[in-house]
């Protein structure tokens, strides 16, 4: 285990980009003497599922702000569905009506949050200093740490071990092999993958694993010229193929299913793959214990090196300059990540270690995840503009009902990307 880690941090140290981040200190309570100081903190976040363990934590991080600096804390928890929350998030901060607390993409959100003036400097919080130095990269804007990371990430698309060993399939690296794979297991009466489409987010990340691949192992310099206006999603047309492929081969009425719903399917046996991270191995569990499942690279055509893990950063807590309790909002930063008490919550989520004092084991299917990036078979989780992404997730619901065409979510997204930079996002 030990070693593996050692692996993964070795290889974020060297993958991951320098981005440009924000600092702040830790907070000053008033002691145990004197009145109590009540304190009402608002926090936004966008994963629903773990609203359980957030709440309970909370209790626990109350409890000692009370008895430690003489705070009464109370919380006001919102966690809107994952696939409307960012949205919500930009109109409250349009409206001068932010949270004190909140959830963004450090990929994808810091760059145009950070630029719009939504983020606190917490370079010197008592938390930046124990990240690991990969893991801190990808918090860092403007030489400042200006989020926590709470989910760092090597992902592609889940597997049912068991069945694939049933029917004698290992995961395929090209397309060729993963028609092999699709064919085998519609013989067998098997649905290949489960299709999970009720929350528009979930059939985006077909997208962000094949643009990945494709753009690291065809064309490199996409990102960078799409940016100066130079490019266009025609050169990775290539993307459709393994999408083609996965929604020709899925489960029925992928719109009567969620997030959960989908976990529940997969963690059945109802697919035998679901492109989804390993963020939802906590949900999966829940229903199936005993599930055997893995993490595999999405194949993107037939060179087998463009399938490819995807390393990231992704959800992560960042404050609002509006907050009138920023101390305590510290605070709860910092006790998110407390050396003593974040094990046991980072384990419960199934969360990877982001920290140096996470000693816990890392889990199976990071493991399986971590042998592709040891042998150099990952990248770094693309930086695109979030209506970008916001766009995608639209057309290939749409796209599935045949009411778009590839050229059309081509031109589209070209459009939206040339909008996105204009508006400076």
């Amino acid at each position: 285990m030990k070693k593996t880690l050692s692996i993964m941090v070795f290889f974020l140290l060297s993958v991951l980009l320098v981005l440009p981040v924000f600092a702040g200190g830790r907070a000053q309570g008033p002691g145990t003497s004197g009145d109590v100081r009540n304190v009402e903190l608002r926090v936004f976040m966008s994963f629903p599922r773990f609203r359980d363990q957030f709440e309970a934590y909370f209790e626990q991080f109350k409890a000692y702000q009370l008895e430690q600096n003489n705070i009464n804390v109370t919380i006001k928890l919102e966690m809107p569905p994952g696939d409307q929350a960012n949205q919500i998030l930009r109109t409250r901060f349009a409206a001068g009506d932010a949270p004190d607390v909140y959830t963004l993409h450090a990929i994808a959100d810091i760059p145009t949050f950070y630029k719009a003036g939504y983020m606190v400097d917490l370079s010197g919080a008592e938390f930046a200093s124990n990240l690991f130095d990969g893991v801190k990269t990808t918090v860092t804007y403007d030489g400042k740490v200006v989020a926590l990371p709470l989910e760092s990430l090597a992902w592609g698309y889940l597997y049912n071990r068991d069945i694939f060993a049933r029917h004698g399939l290992t995961p395929p690296r090209t397309i060729a092999e993963m028609r092999h794979v699709v064919d085998t297991l519609n013989a067998a009466g098997q649905a290949p993958f489960v299709l999970a489409f009720q929350e528009s987010w979930i059939p985006q990340l077909m997208m962000a694993l094949s643009l990945g691949g494709v753009v690291n192992s065809q064309v490199p310099d996409f990102v960078d010229r799409m940016n100066n206006g130079q490019a266009s999603y025609r050169e990775v047309r290539q993307v459709f193929e393994i999408i083609d492929i996965i929604m020709a081969n899925g489960t029925a009425r992928p719109f009567e299913v969620g997030s959960v719903a989908g976990s529940a399917a997969f963690a059945n046996g109802e697919g035998a793959m679901w492109v989804q991270g390993p963020w939802m191995a906590e949900s999966i569990l829940q229903v199936n214990p005993d599930l055997n499942f893995g993490v595999a690279p999405l194949p993107v055509s037939n060179n087998p090196n463009g399938a490819m893990i995807n390393l990231a950063t992704s959800t992560s807590l960042a404050i609002s300059p509006e907050s009138p309790n920023k101390d305590v909002a510290m605070d709860l930063l910092n006790f998110i990540l407390h050396a003593e008490k974040s094990r046991a919550l980072f384990e419960e989520l199934k969360f990877n270690p982001v920290a140096s004092f996470h000693d816990y084991p890392i889990f199976p299917w990071i493991e399986e995840a971590m042998t592709y990036v040891s042998q150099g078979h990952a990248y770094l989780d693309l930086s695109l503009p979030g209506s970008v992404t916001g766009e995608t997730a639209n057309l290939l619901q749409t796209y599935y009902l045949q009411g778009v065409s590839q050229d059309e979510i081509i031109a589209t997204l070209d459009r939206t990307w040339a909008q996105a930079l204009r508006a400076g996002n």
